[in-house]
């Protein structure tokens, strides 16, 4: 039984896509690294709870096959501030994070710069 279940989570991991712009950040290669932790042994890994294996995977399939979105059908492509699916994909890239980090730490730089950059008798002044 539990080579059946190795063998629909590697089918799921399989289906699972990978977003590249999204580096150490992306649920399709969490995804790839639980299975390959949770099933160490392959088909021949002993499963203590075989129900809540079952129930984690029928959670990820209803998400992978978005289950919920097709349920419950959204009236708009947008959030209440107007930002797009696309919008937020473009957002979260890792890239783009990390343009927003570098920038805000050369705010941060600056401005510590700029206060240490007093001598101490000046603040005493």
């Amino acid at each position: 039984m539990a080579a059946s279940r190795y063998r629909r989570f590697l089918r799921l991991c399989e289906e699972w896509p990978v977003e590249e712009t999204k580096q150490q950040r992306d649920f399709g290669s969490f995804l790839r690294q639980r299975v390959a932790q949770a099933f160490r042994e392959g088909e021949n890994t002993p499963i203590s709870d075989p129900e809540a294996c079952d129930q984690m995977y029928e959670s990820l399939v209803r998400i992978h096959t978005n289950f919920y979105k097709n349920k419950y059908p959204r009236l708009k492509d947008t959030t209440f501030t107007g930002v797009t699916v696309e919008d937020c994909r473009t957002i979260l890239a890792t890239d783009i994070l990390k343009q927003m980090e570098d920038r805000k730490n050369g705010t941060w730089k600056r401005l510590r710069e700029k206060f240490s950059a007093k001598k101490p008798e000046e603040g005493l002044k």
